[in-house]
């Protein structure tokens, strides 16, 4: 099925107040790089939301991606389990890019959202960089782009395309979206 998607690219080029939000998770840095985790939490938080872009990657793939230096994962937990994601990627000139950003859908509207993202924001900075920008598109949640936009964010480029998609809704697994529907 072919997909109109408007992508909006951001910026922030004013680093974060140093400030200690109030969190109900507990953050971590993936101490290995593991194709497996990044491909979990890529599927896990992106298929209600039809990412495409790496659903096919091979292991090589996620393998010869990871083992760049400049790529962090970090997770966020509620006790043992996932909460959400994001993956930070420090480019040249710089420049950090939060390449994804996400919660599982258990965990949307639940106050998770904005403090994750105050944290990706202050990681990319820490990776030295004057500038942290990423994309989002309407194939994204409905809140992404205001969420971006109040924690300082600004648009700096938009464009239209048009994506080939499964005409079935991407799902973690066969038969996922009979537990959790999801509308594109």
């Amino acid at each position: 099925m072919i997909k109109h998607v408007h992508i909006w690219h951001l910026e922030r080029i004013t680093e974060p107040e140093q400030e200690d939000l109030p969190r109900n998770y507990r953050l971590e840095l993936a101490s290995a790089n593991l194709p497996e985790l990044n491909r979990m939490l890529y599927v896990a938080v992106g298929a209600p939301w039809s990412w495409y872009e790496r659903f096919n990657w091979s292991y090589e793939q996620w393998q010869a991606f990871l083992d760049r230096d400049n790529v962090q994962t970090w997770v966020a937990y509620s006790g043992a389990t996932p909460v959400g994601y994001f993956e930070l990627e420090a480019q040249r000139q710089g420049s950090t890019e939060i390449c994804y950003f996400g919660l599982l859908p258990e965990f949307i509207g639940k106050g998770f959202g904005k403090t994750l993202l105050e944290d990706a924001i202050k990681k990319a900075w820490q990776l030295g960089g004057k500038r942290v920008w990423l994309h989002t598109c309407t194939l994204d949640h409905p809140n992404a782009l205001g969420n971006y936009q109040s924690r300082g964010f600004s648009v700096f480029k938009e464009e239209d395309i048009h994506v080939d998609l499964p005409s079935d809704a991407l799902q973690p697994w066969p038969g996922a979206n009979k537990t959790h529907p999801v509308v594109l």
